[in-house]
């Protein structure tokens, strides 16, 4: 409706009550005195306008023309707040009529996931809240009228909003469920030959079959390499013939190198590499196993640094220990002609070793006993390694390195006995 409609409007209100209002005056002068007044008529049509009667007016004209203007500026006031109610829902329609088809694109965008602007009901920004409260020990509920969104509708995105990252972190991608699921096998892989390695000797043959079929599949996986290396030695120590120990020892030193080189950090790396260091001394000529000397104690200091709290590794420190202090003159003179410094070392460094050994471990095993007893049978110390041959004497021969142990503890009770 325009402006000038309006006032057209108005003026034709205003002419009609004036009208009214000179018939009411004819009609006073013409009726009878003490005549009560009823306006039937007039009165239903206030009572359309929001109710707004008339009553009995008072027996003069001049008060009915008082009282009839103030209605009339009653009705006109009446008028100006509907024609500004009208105004103000033309305004509502025209912003409305403007933002529908802006709406319509931003629920478009919405649904295909490409929505910039989202909106977050109060019950999901309740339950966002909730669970923030939970993991700090809070509880909380929520109203029946969180429940409902703001302006009355909720996207597609109003219920992705609402999780945690933890939620999020559960949506996998296919790439990132199949790589768990690698994962997940290789662990439970891990796991089996660990256990077998504990088990008796058939159990430590199928575990490195076990490792051996798998090699190719995880031959850059370093906790895959270092075991595979360990099975090495443990076939390496229940083999008697010298071809397949030399062949063993020197495919697990190929093993527990490639772990090194992929990761320095590793300690069990580093000892399994020290270990097959160690085994490959016994096939290799003076210089050679010199060099496998220096490279044993690199490796196995590295180890230590790393995984300290390992009784194994000091037992390994000892035994080197041990070597190095009963090389020959000629060996440590080949020594010193091939690396310039000869290794050093002595009884009571190897005998610290053990015992620390035996400290974090006690009844490590019964080799650790043997060279203590060794140790202080070279110290002069014959009482203390008779204790340690009884200590020995007292573990049973299970594996091949303890029945080696055996028979070097019953020439050395031969020798304390003398």
């Amino acid at each position: 409706m325009s402006p000038f409609e309006n006032k057209g409007l108005i003026l034709g209100i205003m002419a009609g009550t004036a009208g009214i209002s000179l018939m009411l005056i004819w009609y006073r002068k013409i009726r009878k005195p003490g005549a009560a007044v009823r306006i039937p008529a007039f009165i239903d049509v206030g009572n359309r306008l929001n109710s707004v009667g008339l009553k009995n007016e008072a027996p003069n004209e001049q008060g009915a023309v008082m009282v009839l203007h103030g209605r009339q500026l009653q009705i006109l006031e009446k008028l100006n707040g509907l024609l500004l109610s009208v105004d103000e829902l033309k305004r509502e329609v025209k912003f409305l009529k403007e933002a529908i088809p802006k709406l319509e694109e931003l629920v478009r965008n919405e649904l295909q996931g490409k929505g910039d602007v989202q909106r977050i009901s109060p019950s999901h920004r309740a339950t966002k809240r909730r669970k923030a409260e939970t993991a700090s020990g809070a509880t909380e509920t929520t109203s029946s009228e969180e429940a409902e969104s703001e302006g009355g509708y909720l996207t597609a995105h109003t219920d992705s909003e609402g999780e945690t990252e933890e939620e999020k972190g559960c949506m996998k991608s296919p790439d990132a469920i199949v790589k768990s699921a690698e994962e997940e096998e290789l662990f439970n892989l891990l796991q089996k030959v660990d256990n077998l390695h504990k088990g008796s000797e058939d159990d430590k043959r199928e575990g490195f079959r076990l490792l051996l079929e798998k090699d190719d599949e995880y031959e850059n996986c370093v906790d895959f390499l270092w075991r595979l290396a360990r099975a090495y030695g443990d076939l390496f120590e229940m083999t008697t013939d010298a071809e397949e120990k030399r062949k063993y020892v020197t495919d697990g030193k190929i093993k527990a190198e490639k772990a090194v080189q992929l990761d320095a950090r590793s300690a069990e790396s580093h000892q399994w590499f020290a270990v097959m260091c160690g085994y490959m001394s016994q096939f290799e000529s003076v210089q050679n196993k010199i060099r496998n000397g220096y490279l044993f104690k690199e490796h196995l200091d590295k180890a230590i640094e790393l995984k300290p709290q390992d009784p194994f590794l000091y037992y390994l420190n000892g035994r080197w220990c041990y070597s190095v202090a009963q090389l020959s003159w000629i060996e440590k003179k080949v020594a010193a002609a091939l690396f310039g410094t000869p290794p050093t070392s002595t009884v009571e460094e190897a005998l610290q070793n053990f015992l620390k050994a035996e400290e974090m471990h006690p009844g490590y095993s019964k080799y650790n006993y043997v060279y203590l007893a060794k140790c202080y049978k070279d110290l002069g110390q014959k009482n203390n390694a008779l204790k340690y041959c009884d200590s020995a004497l007292s573990i049973l021969s299970v594996t091949n390195e303890d029945k080696e142990a055996q028979k070097e503890l019953e020439a050395l009770l031969l020798t304390l006995k003398l």
